[in-house]
């Protein structure tokens, strides 16, 4: 006896017929897209967006490589970096190239985009705990508060429309280049070590506590602010909620006209 499993066809409507507004302030989005537009001006046919997801997977695999592999020797650091740059290549031009020659699966992308990001954060961040310059607890601790981070993006958008990318002016380039930064600053320092309270940590634990902080921060404030607004508009009877419908789309449409810096499609 076998059992399908399907959206059905309303909620597959719906989603097709609710556009995702992709929010994206961080600092480099403006430069970043001029030049992922150029490259998917020029990359040959045979590519294809799937081709380019698998290639962002693979990069997630050799810098978990350079990560384990620098227990052994510093210079893997430099593999680890090299697969930042072929994760980033693959991670942004799926998406790009789709909508660059018009072939987006919505729903598709949409699941196997974010399904396949939560994988490549998971080999990244594992393999920097498995490195013998941070402590795995401190570098799952900042997979948790990336993952809390993506909920909240994926709620939001469930009942906005809106897709936030960025966070302080911060979106997934700029910690790309963070870590490669700190990839630099730990083969050029080396290991150290800091006994608190009778634990051994390094300066990079240090760091990256911060970062898993800021990130589990971000996600309680933003859902509370997000909750309680909710919470006011749908005690609001039906015809005053209706006249006001997404409010927070409307406002971040209205402050980023100038600026450009949204793109009404979905990945893929």
């Amino acid at each position: 006896m076998t059992h399908s499993i399907g959206l059905g066809q309303e909620t597959a409507s719906r989603i097709r017929a609710q556009p995702t507004i992709r929010v994206q302030a961080n600092i480099l989005a403006r430069r970043e897209r001029a030049i992922l537009n150029w490259i998917c001006a020029r990359i040959p046919g045979a590519v294809t967006p799937d081709g380019l997801t698998a290639l962002g997977v693979f990069g997630a695999f050799v810098v978990l490589a350079g990560y384990v592999g620098s227990r052994f020797d510093p210079a893997f650091f430099w593999l680890a970096t090299f697969g930042f740059f072929v994760h980033w290549f693959g991670d942004s031009l799926d998406g790009s190239l789709a909508r660059f020659r018009h072939i987006e699966r919505p729903r598709y992308g949409y699941f196997l985009d974010h399904t396949v990001d939560a994988l490549c954060n998971l080999l990244i961040l594992a393999g920097l705990g498995l490195s013998a310059y941070v402590r795995l607890d401190v570098a799952l601790f900042v997979l948790i508060g990336y993952f809390l981070l993506c909920m909240y993006v994926f709620l939001y958008n469930h009942v906005s429309g809106s897709f936030q990318l960025s966070f302080l002016a911060l979106g997934p380039t700029e910690l790309r280049l963070g870590l490669i930064l700190i990839n630099f600053w730990m083969y050029m320092s080396g290991p150290s070590k800091i006994m608190i309270a009778g634990q051994a940590f390094s300066a990079y634990d240090l760091v990256f506590s911060l970062v898993g902080a800021i990130f589990v921060s971000l996600f309680v404030v933003n859902t509370y602010k997000v909750a309680s607004r909710l919470r006011r508009e749908d005690a609001r009877p039906a015809s005053a909620a209706s006249a006001s419908v997404k409010p927070a789309v409307t406002d971040l449409l209205s402050k980023s006209h100038s600026n450009q810096r949204y793109a009404p499609t979905s990945p893929l």
